[in-house]
């Protein structure tokens, strides 16, 4: 169970991590990642120590309700097995393909750990060509 403070709840939350500035992406063919460093801010204006927060997107493409609740499952098991590894002030939104629907848990394991290390690497150290 990923915890209630780990959770992207508001659509303004999930559109600030697929398509605000500063955003970056990481796809493969079951998932694609998008990460984004929260504003750090508290409502008085003052640094916080935000923890990280995921949310998932599993639309219907991937299958009925109970493929997409399943994949979804499987994803915040995994996504909560790994928060330690995460930086406070990160969000994230995990947005499964269709493929993911019949994909074994190792194989979102895998993607999974690939996509995060992609979208948390640190600035200025850009991707060999």
């Amino acid at each position: 169970m990923l915890p209630a403070r780990h959770r992207l709840r508001r659509a303004a939350d999930f559109t600030a991590v697929v398509r605000g500035p500063g955003s970056t992406r990481a796809g493969g063919r079951l998932m694609i990642v998008h990460a984004v460093a929260s504003s750090g801010l508290t409502n008085a204006g003052g640094p916080a120590d935000l923890p990280p927060r995921v949310g998932f997107v599993v639309s219907k493409a991937v299958g009925g309700a109970v493929v997409r609740n399943r994949t979804k499952r499987v994803l915040r098991h995994l996504v909560a097995a790994r928060l330690e590894g995460i930086p406070d002030g990160f969000d994230l939104v995990v947005r499964a393909n269709p493929a993911a629907a019949g994909a074994s848990t190792a194989e979102l394991s895998a993607e999974l750990d690939d996509g995060l290390r992609r979208v948390l690497r640190p600035p200025g150290r850009e991707r060999r060509r």
